[in-house]
């Protein structure tokens, strides 16, 4: 089965856009494998699942190809680069959310090439508003170091100085 180059445009530009999501997140919180990285491997993630499941449909073989191959593959080999990226200094582990946030954008962009739009738009939504939530709780850790309750109310006479 051959999809239209519409189709194949589609799903590769929800998978970089969903990556370019999750890469702003974490380049908005100054931390390794921003956009481009994130957004490049949601896309290759894509690109090596649509040439497993599409690319081989000329080939003599066809019938006996399977792309969920592909798919454990590129977990394996993302999983490879994320451990790149992971360093323990002493007893702390740094580099952990930056491996898991390339692991999440490849499984996006698999996800995105078989035709999953809206599950990997929902997990990128989750996995946003988690981010939410963690710079949230920062938020509140510097207002807390400031003195300031960020759960107070502010009173009338604060507003009107």
């Amino acid at each position: 089965m051959d999809l239209p180059v519409t189709e194949l445009t589609l799903r590769m530009v929800v998978a970089a856009g969903l990556g370019a999501a999750i890469g702003f997140e974490r380049e908005a919180a100054s931390r390794g494998a921003g956009a481009r990285t994130v957004t490049l491997v949601a896309l290759g993630s894509a690109l090596f699942t649509l040439a497993g499941a599409y690319g081989f449909s000329d080939s003599p073989t066809a019938g006996a190809t399977d792309p969920g191959r592909i798919a454990a593959q590129v977990a394996t080999g993302v999983g490879f680069i994320g451990a790149g990226a992971i360093l323990r200094d002493g007893t702390s582990v740094l580099g952990l959310t930056t491996a898991a946030s390339v692991w999440l954008a490849a499984a996006v962009g698999v996800l995105v090439a078989a035709g999953g739009y809206v599950t990997a738009t929902i997990g990128t939504g989750i996995a946003s508003c988690r981010a939410a939530l963690a710079i949230t709780e920062t938020c509140e850790g510097v207002a807390a170091a400031l003195g300031i309750d960020p759960h107070q109310a502010a009173s009338p006479e604060a507003e009107r100085v």
